[in-house]
């Protein structure tokens, strides 16, 4: 039975990619709909087709991840893209995206775009960001799709993975796949000036090849809820949390309201930046005060 990766979901058809580099039009087996199934582009299926536009999706095989928004699985990065400005860097946001792929447990990649934009001040302030992030455990790369500046340093980052593209509408990940691989072609809009943040301009989830592995250029979004996240698990997806929790004194710390506790020390401190705690506790009281799913 033949097997590939699906490349691109769109209308109810799969398109399946071959190790022999051919591509077949498929579409789901009905009994995948009784049994809550839905493949995803980047699953590994088996599938039988007739001709290359006939095709029967019949067997998803086990997913190592998957994510929801945007739909896609076997991710081995999230490539997370922020803007420097317009629409403004925000660290709640960042964070937010931040928590949502560290919870999946997929390795995150930040990305600042729109440098080009800043004045010496706010290329200040970046840069004391981005040495934060980095001192968490995060790879930080800043740059001008405009200008095409560090745009090789970006690329060394896609060679050889399946990279997810993620951020608020607007930041400019088109812009810089655009940039990176000119015969993309992408479409691109103009910030609303009026709303502040750029109209959707992807409307399907596909795997291009771009910079030597796979990129997944996905719907851009501007929320993002917990929903699949448990109150439990959110400390474990901040990593300068992480590194902490063995020296707290009660196992299972929420850092919260506990005395003695490792990470609350390590803010007072100035180990761990004020804003990284004040995102983790409104994401605490979020998640707490969810209602709760039947």
């Amino acid at each position: 039975m033949p097997s590939g990766k699906i490349m691109k979901a769109l209308s109810g058809f799969y398109y399946v990619l071959t190790d022999e580099g051919e591509t077949y039009q498929c579409r789901g087996r009905g009994v995948f709909r009784k049994q809550k199934i839905t493949p995803l582009v980047g699953d590994e299926v088996e599938f039988e087709a007739e001709t290359k536009q006939e095709g029967y999706v019949l067997d998803v095989l086990p997913r190592k991840n998957e994510l929801i928004r945007p739909p896609i699985a076997n991710i081995d990065q999230a490539i997370i893209v922020t803007s420097a400005a317009r629409p403004d860097f925000s660290t709640a946001l960042l964070d937010r995206f931040l928590v949502l792929v560290e919870s999946k447990h997929i390795e995150p990649v930040i990305f600042i775009t729109k440098m080009d934009m800043l004045s010496a001040d706010g290329l200040a302030r970046m840069e004391a960001f981005k040495e934060d992030y980095q001192r968490f455990g995060y790879p930080v790369e800043m740059f001008s799709s405009k200008e095409e500046t560090n745009l090789d340093r970006v690329k060394l980052h896609m060679k050889d993975k399946i990279s997810v593209i993620a951020g608020q509408s607007g930041v400019g990940k088109s812009s810089m796949l655009n940039a990176i691989d000119p015969r993309l072609e992408l479409e691109t809009k103009e910030i609303s000036e009026s709303l502040g943040r750029g109209r959707h301009t992807t409307r399907h989830v596909e795997l291009i090849p771009i910079g030597g592995g796979l990129v997944a250029d996905t719907p851009g979004f501007s929320s993002l809820e917990f929903t699949e996240l448990e109150a439990e698990e959110l400390p474990s997806c901040f990593p300068e949390f992480r590194e902490r929790e063995d020296s707290c004194k009660f196992r299972g710390c929420m850092h919260h309201k506990e005395p003695k506790c490792a990470v609350k020390q390590a803010v007072d401190a100035g180990e761990i930046p004020e804003y990284r705690y004040t995102h983790y506790l409104q994401f605490l009281e979020e998640i707490k005060s969810r209602k709760p799913r039947y």
